[in-house]
């Protein structure tokens, strides 16, 4: 089963942390574009980081909201992508999700973040896990 799955959600307090991961099952992520998404109850789903594969410039994009709280990275090792997230405030408070999507099918970092119908187009899309911030 070819598949992403996002993993480390969890509690926490606002101004805490956690980290999110991105792994693949069936296939390597070398290849692919990876973002992560979110949606909060009752709003519009958003990107907020994404990053470009292993062989591109190690380019990333960050919604306004979390630069310089966020942090994403590519574990080539691991074929993991992570999000490290600062600073949680209850904003923050959504379902995470990955999406892969193959580097010829968008043009920048930025443009993977920003694709509207990310879930209809993507080649990956996972599960999502939970983040709450609360104190």
């Amino acid at each position: 089963q070819v598949h992403v799955v996002e993993s480390g959600g969890g509690l926490a307090q606002p101004g805490g942390s956690l980290r999110l991961s991105c792994a693949a099952s069936g296939f390597s992520l070398d290849w692919y574009y990876i973002g992560w998404f979110r949606q909060a109850p009752g709003k519009e789903r958003e990107g907020i980081s994404c990053i470009s594969n292993r062989r591109g410039d190690g380019s990333t994009y960050y919604l306004d909201s979390v630069k310089g709280r966020f942090t994403i990275s590519r574990d080539n090792a691991e074929d993991t992508v992570y999000l490290q997230m600062n600073n949680l405030n209850h904003d923050d408070t959504a379902v995470y999700y990955c999406a892969a999507e193959e580097e010829f099918k968008v043009p920048s970092v930025r443009a993977l973040c920003e694709m509207s119908d990310i879930v209809e187009k993507a080649d990956f899309w996972g599960q999502g896990t939970q983040v709450t911030v609360s104190s």
